[in-house]
């Protein structure tokens, strides 16, 4: 395994931090999957280098699932650890690119670090992820040069793929991901009830920024009946597999029910 230093979309310096952000996500219903893209293309300008992929994280947490509870809690400061990975891995490979990252957030600020490292191949293949991608003494040395100390133990716990479509506004240059096809797998032994995967309906807009306000040409989000603002992935796939198969509203965020 090997760090290496270097940049690329999204990214920041490997053990730099990025400057504090603002983000707004909206949920989209399945309904409206087509209206959002369409919508989007009007206003925003498609990501000159990556302007779409498959996006494939890792999510650590402890054993208890502290930062799924803080996050579903709504606490005011929280973090993530995770690793990512862009595209699928071809038969060819024999080392990937993947990324340690730490996402910190204060209320809707949030900075990211990460770190560039190059792994097996196989590594990446769903039964080996149980083990985490990269050893522990990496994984821990690593959070501590971001200035991470968590209280208890790590481990891997989920892996949730989606594709993605990067665009930036056009007036402002606000940048602005829409994201659909989320599939979540969970690695962790004993949760959930031991599904290979759970589809979330829908998509999210994310919409990344020095402030709250939304640029004007993209208040028009809110007519396709958007109006999440706290949406994470991460919790909201950990909730679907911790519900009872069958349950109404399993892949749907809470509060929200299936349309006609």
């Amino acid at each position: 395994m090997r760090a290496i230093n270097t940049r690329i979309n999204e990214s920041v310096p490997a053990g730099a931090q990025s400057k504090p952000r603002f983000e707004r996500k909206f949920f989209i219903l399945p309904k409206h999957i087509g209206f959002a893209y369409a919508t989007l293309r009007q206003v925003c300008r498609a990501d000159s280098e990556y302007p779409e992929g498959q996006v494939n994280s890792l999510y650590f947490d402890t054993p208890d699932l502290e930062q799924y509870i803080r996050s579903a809690s709504g606490d005011f400061r929280k973090e993530k650890v995770r690793i990512r990975w862009y595209g699928q891995p071809g038969s060819h490979q024999e080392e990937v690119s993947v990324f340690l990252e730490l996402k910190s957030r204060q209320g809707f600020a949030s900075s990211k670090q990460r770190c560039r490292l190059a792994v097996s191949a196989q590594h990446l293949e769903l039964a080996h992820l149980g083990a985490g991608i990269i050893d522990k003494t990496t994984l821990v040395t690593t959070l501590a040069e971001f200035g991470h100390f968590p209280s208890n133990p790590l481990q891997p716990i989920i892996m949730i793929c989606y594709q993605r479509y990067r665009f930036n506004e056009m007036l402002t240059g606000t940048r602005v991901s829409f994201d659909h096809n989320i599939v979540s797998s969970v690695v962790a032994p004993g949760l959930g009830y031991r599904e290979r995967e759970l589809r979330l309906e829908g998509g999210v807009i994310e919409v990344k920024g020095p402030t709250l306000e939304l640029p004007v040409t993209l208040r028009r989000i809110r007519v396709l009946d958007a109006d999440w603002s706290r949406f994470s992935k991460y919790g909201q796939c950990i909730e679907s597999h911790l519900s009872q198969p069958g349950s109404v509203a399993r892949v749907w965020p809470s509060g929200r029910v299936a349309g006609p």
